[in-house]
């Protein structure tokens, strides 16, 4: 579960920018954020989840560190932000979907993922994962610039 509300809050760090010689902005993310959200999201997926009797399943982020995680060799190796894609058994994955791919092949303790199930699914998610990126090149779709293309 991610602080939402501490980005919001305005930075209590006084500083002097060295080009101008003026006080920095306190200001972070206040409007921004109420704007996009993210909490807001979940909650209102959530509600719907549930008018059909389903509910979201939250996993413990801090174990599983999905974005860290290499299933073929079952290490974690920390990541820059700005390393978009990763190499999987000879296969360039971009992070996020490779995130999610783990995500999705958490065991029922929410705590860690399924090594098994993910190699047995890997091959099958390698070729959805190509397909949806050349359509996303191919066609006019709009894309984040995080996605790294």
């Amino acid at each position: 579960k991610y602080n939402f509300k501490a980005l919001q809050r305005r930075s209590k760090k006084t500083e002097i920018s060295e080009k101008t010689g003026k006080l920095k902005k306190k200001k972070r993310f206040g409007k921004s954020l109420s704007n996009r959200a993210p909490a807001s999201l979940i909650e209102i997926i959530n509600r719907k989840l549930e008018y059909i009797g389903k509910n979201i399943i939250k996993i413990d982020t801090f174990k599983v560190k999905a974005s860290q995680l290499n299933h073929s060799t079952n290490e974690y190796e920390k990541k820059s932000l700005s390393k978009r894609w990763v190499e999987i058994l000879g296969n360039k994955i971009q992070r996020d979907l490779y995130s999610a791919f783990l995500i999705k092949n958490v065991k029922e303790n929410l705590e860690e993922v399924n090594i098994e199930k993910a190699q047995k699914e890997f091959k099958n998610f390698v070729k959805l994962h190509n397909e949806e990126i050349e359509r996303i090149k191919k066609g006019n779709v709009k894309t984040l610039k995080c996605m790294g293309f």
